[in-house]
């Protein structure tokens, strides 16, 4: 019987590949189970009314996943997600959700627009909105204050974006800031109208 002598660096490179064969396909663990609460009845949070059946996704914490049998901090708020074929009026436009930015340094919102429910008579068709549709159903808003989610133009600071087409990020591109001024000062508008 003939024993081969296998090289340290190749037993380390089999013993790492049977390793990375037990890991998850997906190339990592699951998503966390991000504590949420189902609205029982109206509420007003981040200073806007939502509906019943309204779920209030939270930040990760300690002993607590999945659904909720009360509400939880709204400082630990994530998103607003309405339910289906529900929307509430944000700058004249139907919107589903509303999430908070990813990025913690970052003072700001993502709103999600439901542009096929203008058509059945909700929102109003203004120059803010038609600019909104003309580049995607998502807009980022910075604000001032971060517990007012609420169409309230003393508190927009800002449009920081609209879907991955024009962001304030490109500070050297005319078009892309000329066109989110123009939204911004549209936004404004709608408040004083």
């Amino acid at each position: 019987m003939k024993i081969f002598k296998v090289p340290a660096f190749l037993f380390g490179l089999l013993s790492l590949t049977g390793c990375m064969g037990s890991m998850n396909p997906t190339g990592g663990n699951s998503a966390p189970d991000y504590p949420y609460f189902i609205t029982k009845e109206p509420l007003v949070v981040k200073k806007i009314l939502v509906p019943t059946g309204t779920k209030l996704v939270y930040d990760e914490q300690f002993f607590k996943e999945g659904e909720q049998d009360k509400i939880l901090n709204e400082k630990k708020l994530n998103s607003i997600e309405l339910p289906t074929g529900k929307t509430i009026d944000w700058a004249g436009v139907p919107v589903t959700s509303i999430s908070k930015f990813f990025n913690s340094e970052m003072r700001g919102f993502t709103v999600y627009a439901d542009f096929d429910q203008m058509s059945k008579g909700k929102g109003k068709k203004t120059k803010f909105s038609e600019l909104w549709q003309s580049c995607s159903t998502d807009i980022g808003i910075t604000v001032k204050d971060i517990n007012d989610w609420s169409f309230n133009p003393k508190n927009i600071a800002d449009v920081e974006s609209c879907s991955v087409s024009y962001q304030r990020y490109f500070k050297d591109s005319p078009s892309q800031q000329g066109f989110l001024d123009e939204m911004y000062s549209e936004l404004i508008k709608n408040g004083s109208k």
